[in-house]
């Protein structure tokens, strides 16, 4: 039987989600597979982390480039955004969360790509008035991705519906972002 490994992936990411401390006897139960088939597969943890990593940076690559980030206003297309991205939140969830992604020179270089892209957005609102300029790019760049992760967990956790996960985001994000006619 051949292993579907995007499916191994997202029960892995499921799995660590929830329980960042599990082993790769309790992914390959998520998964309904034997630790042995998991191993064939992943080596070990770092060459699973590393694998979600890939799955996660191609999907958040997909999202950009379906929200058409260029066109319409930038509040229009961080609406777009962030619909297109909740399929993969639970995903990026768990990869925001990773530290070991995070640290040396090893850093896989699809995460400066997302960056720049999601930063120009964010640029683009404030040359164009829509956002506001004494928030930096770069840190509204972050929390867009820390509110996708919070957004994820709380659906994951049953504390808000999955239906109001995008409206969350944006009218936070844009709320704390929009830029106000000063008195």
């Amino acid at each position: 039987m051949a292993v579907d490994r995007e499916h191994v992936l997202r029960c892995a990411a499921a799995l660590l989600t929830r329980k960042s401390t599990a082993t790769m006897d309790e992914v390959a139960k998520a998964a309904g597979i034997s630790r042995a088939t998991l191993h064939r597969h992943f080596a070990g943890r770092d060459t699973l982390v590393r694998a979600l990593e890939a799955l996660g940076i191609a999907e958040c690559e997909a999202a950009l480039d379906a929200a058409r980030l260029d066109e319409g206003s930038a509040s229009d297309a961080v609406r777009r955004l962030v619909r297109e991205i909740e399929p993969a939140a639970g995903l990026l969830s768990f990869l925001y969360s990773e530290n070991q992604l995070f640290e040396g020179e090893e850093q896989h270089e699809g995460w400066a790509r997302l960056d720049a892209r999601v930063a120009a957005l964010f640029r683009r609102g404030q040359d164009g008035g829509e956002f506001r300029i004494d928030l930096t790019p770069a840190w509204l760049t972050e929390a867009l991705y820390g509110l996708i992760a919070a957004g994820a967990w709380s659906v994951h956790d049953g504390k808000v519906a999955a239906k109001d996960f995008p409206r969350m985001i944006v009218e936070l994000l844009l709320g704390g972002a929009t830029r106000r006619e000063e008195p």
